[in-house]
């Protein structure tokens, strides 16, 4: 289908934590929903650009050399291929990020900032002290 709408705030209210809502040959998007405040992934990037348009919640976005930049609703981060940041759910209650990253989602990598390695496959979710 040349057109193609979706409600992702009707997905992550569903609960689940990460959807893929569309893929095509030149990009695929997802909706990520981190439920519980102190949620996180790991410092990780993947090769293609990508962009996070924060829909609820709060989203703080760590780097490697310490810095961090909150994102609230509306606004929209862009994060070059090869670069790395983790992201945490600062706020009060559930986190709900729409992503789009270029290429199809079959090309992605998952890469490790400590091992440099694709880790596609093993990357839960963790919780505030895990």
């Amino acid at each position: 289908m040349a057109i193609e709408i979706v409600d992702v705030i009707g997905l992550a209210h569903e609960r689940k934590r990460r959807k893929m809502i569309m893929d095509t040959r030149k990009m695929h998007a997802w909706m990520h929903t981190y439920p519980n405040p102190g949620d996180h992934d790991d410092m990780h990037c993947h090769p293609g650009d990508q962009t996070f348009l924060l829909l609820e919640g709060e989203c703080t976005m760590h780097f490697p050399d310490g810095d961090a930049s909150v994102l609230k609703p509306g606004m929209v981060a862009l994060i070059e291929g090869g670069s790395f940041y983790k992201l945490e759910n600062t706020g009060t209650g559930p986190m709900v990020l729409m992503a789009t990253r270029t290429g199809p989602h079959k090309d992605n990598k998952h890469i490790d900032y400590e091992t440099r390695k694709d880790m596609r496959g093993a990357r839960p979710l963790r919780s505030e002290g895990s």
